[in-house]
């Protein structure tokens, strides 16, 4: 008892002593992880650091602690304290003051009592003020780290609403589905890491390709998000959304990772930093091998690494990065459910064993910044190349008897940079701060190719071109605080793109036409006389004017305007009206091709129409957030987006088609509860419809429109419903756990809504034990042993060599079955 009597006496010691150090280390993790990487982050792009706090802050002044805590940094802090005002620009004062306007009030501050400041990041961090819509949010290392992935992709899943799936092999980008989009591989949700771009434009497999399975996940700091077109930083594919996410600049200690599992799943990373100079050194790597529980293994071998040297000092500050990643697999494609429920293939085989991908990624950036009393500035320069060299086989035998393979590759050099500048002002009596933000990037895309193949042997060229895409765009923006409680931002965004495509052989080029007619086997299909689908002779002279028709340059301009309006807090809840405009770019060679190059002989020539270089959105919401229950950040959302094109997945040719004009509209419901501190609870909700706009009338089942095929409304793979929930325990001594659900379904497979996928209702268990040296962790996927779909579409598919025309129903890949994973952590 007199032990207890005496930690009880000393209790108050105890905690004084907890808040000294947590202040302590607040100052250095956010000197530490603060980022200048030259791209708009959350604290950045949401609110100018100063204009939060002029609104919000007049009746609530906090205490000289936490203005040391908010500005000692040097930079923006990682971890503002909970209920503080956000980071104030240099020279500054909390209530955004200069310092002589601080020294007037100097008076009223000595009377200030000291508050405890509890450092809080990621969704607990509270955004009253400093966020500019209901939609926008930030995820940091704090969340990820007792958070249990299985795919580097399902890192956009901590974005409430969106989900992240996978039809191919685990090497290829994920299939991404946020706010009633099938966004397939990126096309209208954009990513940045430290400052690059991952969506690729004019793909060898897709627009907007944005492959995450370079991310290192542990690597991970912060993940910045908006959904809609509201945001004057964002340009290229955006409509539905976009995220930054930044990687650490330095850990804590050495990690050295091992995690194995089922399915001879087998993972190592290594990790650490060091003082470098004046500044730091992170160095990781990475090893992944996974075959999967196909029935063809999927051999993949993946190599990540990274170099990164951060240098901060008071008044700039530099960042250069290196990143090199190499992934090849074999691919388990889509099957049809007929083909499943025949028994002809089991719910993990194949119909094309010999799909595979290869890909290479390898990245040096350099990320500066610099600031004043008045003004701060951001900017980086990237360099990277990307290569892409894929097999697939997505219907089966429609071509022939030796299936349906085909062949997408490509070889990329990507030049750019950002530049964001932010001057904090006060004119006319209110406070506002002026943005001014410019991008530019450059793609260089060479042997830009589509074949059909056999075995992974060549048959014949559909098409072979090399391109050259440039972007620049332009901003300005304009934040006033008219009041205390109401502020608006303004911004007017402008791009332009410019697409040179020429194309270097089709069909009918000398040795690119193959045999493949009546009596053609996969052995007699080489012959390079031939054209494919029926007997017919090689033109070069023909193929010379097809290239040239569909060769050319094509560019286009678009303004983009935004606006928010936000009004509060009142009662710690603050209300959004949010507008604004927002594009996509189409691939290039859809712009200046005259001819379909996937033609056969049977067909004569038909002229194609071209499509638009940018395709522009316009959407709006309104939306609210609160903090009125302590602990609990919740957001309410109702939102509309009309896309003047859309973009669907097309299975014949696996890249992506352009559609007709679609309307979108939904509601979204975010909660999260810091219960204490060591319960979280979690749970987002988000329901969603898509429709196109203009659907041909029909009149006993006939098209009466001269606009070609008649269509349904749905859009297909459109998500309807999208749910998630959790709860995460983390110990004092050491014990954690969690346990997630994810669920997303209300699909339609069509655009008749004839085909809907099932519903997905996946579990995830996870458990483990850390302690200062080291950690272990056992996680289970699909807990429960679901075998739905991950994805599924609808069309014309054939599982039988000798039946060339098919038929039309649901293919799908599964989830993966229930699978357990278990690791260890050393630190040191």
């Amino acid at each position: 008892m007199k032990a207890i009597d005496t930690i009880y006496k000393k209790k108050r010691l105890i905690i004084s002593l907890g808040i000294i150090l947590g202040l302590s280390s607040t100052d250095l993790l956010a000197a530490a992880d603060t980022d200048q990487s030259g791209q708009v982050e959350l604290s950045k792009q949401i609110a100018q650091p100063r204009k939060a706090g002029a609104a919000r802050t007049r009746k609530a002044k906090k205490s000289a602690v936490s203005r040391q805590v908010s500005q000692d940094s040097g930079a923006e802090p990682v971890a503002p304290p909970v209920q503080t005002v956000p980071d104030q620009p240099p020279g500054k004062d909390v209530q955004g003051k200069h310092p002589e306007q601080a020294k007037k009030s100097g008076k009223t501050e000595k009377h200030e009592e000291l508050e405890e400041v509890k450092v809080t990041t990621g969704r607990e961090k509270n955004l009253l003020g400093v966020a500019s819509s209901a939609s926008q949010g930030q995820v940091s290392w704090e969340q990820l780290e007792f958070r249990n992935i299985s795919r580097p992709g399902e890192l956009v899943e901590l974005i409430p609403g969106m989900i992240a799936t996978q039809h191919s092999g685990s090497g290829k980008a994920n299939q991404y589905f946020l706010r009633g989009f099938n966004l397939d591989h990126g096309t209208d949700f954009t990513t940045v890491v430290d400052g690059i771009p991952m969506n690729m434009p004019t793909n060898a497999h897709g627009q907007g390709y944005m492959d995450l399975n370079s991310l290192i996940p542990e690597l991970v700091n912060t993940i910045d998000y908006g959904k809609g077109p509201y945001y004057a930083e964002i340009g290229d594919f955006s409509a539905a959304g976009y995220s930054r996410m930044t990687t650490r600049k330095t850990l804590p200690r050495g990690i050295f990772r091992y995690t194995g599992g089922e399915f001879d799943y087998h993972r190592v990373l290594a990790a650490n930093s060091s003082q470098f100079g004046d500044g730091n050194l992170l160095y990781a790597g990475e090893f992944q091998f996974y075959n999967g529980p196909w029935a063809v293994p999927e051999n993949s071998h993946k190599y990540n690494g990274m170099l990164r040297y951060t240098l901060d000092r008071e008044k700039w500050g530099m960042a250069v990065n290196a990143k090199g990643y190499s992934n090849t697999w074999t691919a388990t494609n889509q099957i049809a459910q007929s083909a499943i429920e025949s028994g002809q293939l089991g719910l993990y085989g194949s119909l094309s064993p010999s799909d595979q991908g290869t890909t290479n990624r390898y990245s040096l950036s350099a990320n500066l910044w610099n600031k004043g009393d008045n003004w701060k500035n951001d900017a980086n320069l990237y360099a990277l190349y990307y290569d892409l060299n894929l097999y697939s086989n997505f219907t089966g035998y429609l071509n022939g008897p030796w299936g349906d393979q085909m062949n997408q590759t490509e070889h990329r050099i990507q030049l750019g940079g950002n530049s964001d500048y932010v001057h904090y002002d006060r004119l006319f009596g209110f406070d506002m701060d002026n943005s001014f933000g410019f991008n530019f990037r450059h793609d260089q895309i060479n042997g830009l190719g589509l074949y059909n193949t056999v075995n992974r042997q060549y048959l014949d060229t559909i098409s072979l071109a090399d391109v050259q895409e440039t972007t620049a765009g332009a901003y300005i923006k304009n934040e006033t605080h008219w009041m205390e409680k109401f502020r608006t931002v303004a911004a007017l965004r402008a791009d332009i793109i410019d697409m040179n495509v020429q194309e270097l052989a089709n069909g009918y080029s000398q040795n690119s036409a193959a045999y493949a007619g009546a009596g053609a086997t996969s052995t007699t299909a080489y012959s390079p006389a031939l054209t494919v689908g029926q007997v017919s002779q090689a033109d070069p002279a023909l193929a010379a004017a097809i290239n040239a028709a569909n060769s050319g340059n094509v560019s286009k301009a678009m303004l983009s305007p935004k606006f928010s309006a936000i009004f509060g807090p009142w009662d710690k809840t603050e209300y959004y009206f949010n507008f604004g405009y927002g594009y996509h770019s189409n691939d290039a060679r859809g712009t200046t091709y005259q001819f379909d190059p996937n033609f056969s002989s049977t067909m004569q020539l038909a002229s194609q129409q071209t499509v638009t270089p940018m395709a522009w959105s316009r959407g709006s919401e309104i939306g609210a957030r609160t903090n009125f229950i302590p602990g609990l950040t919740s957001t309410l959302t109702f939102w509309y987006l009309r896309s003047s094109q859309e973009l669907v997945f097309s299975g014949d040719s696996g890249t992506t088609s352009v559609n007709g004009m679609s309307d979108r509209y939904g509601l979204e419901l975010t909660n999260f509860y810091k219960l204490n501190d060591w319960v979280t609870l979690d749970f987002d909700y988000a329901q969603s419809q898509a429709y196109f706009v203009n659907t041909p009338p029909t009149v006993d089942g006939q098209c009466v429109s001269a606009y070609g095929p008649c269509t349904g409304k749905f859009v297909p793979n459109s998500i309807g419903t999208v749910a998630a929930a959790g709860i995460q325990v983390t110990a004092p001594n050491g014990i954690f756990g969690s346990l997630r659900l994810r669920h997303f379904g209300n699909s339609p497979l069509d655009s008749n809504g004839s085909v809907w996928a099932p519903d997905v209702n996946l579990v995830t268990l996870g458990l483990g034990y850390k302690q200062k040296n080291y950690r272990l962790d056992f996680n289970i996927f699909n807990l429960l042993g679901q075998d739905t779909s991950d994805v599924a579409y609808a069309y014309q598919y054939s599982s039988n060599p000798n039946d060339q025309v098919g038929s039309y129903g649901m293919v799908r890949h599964p989830v993966q079955p229930r699978m357990a994973r278990a690791g260890f952590t050393i630190y040191f």
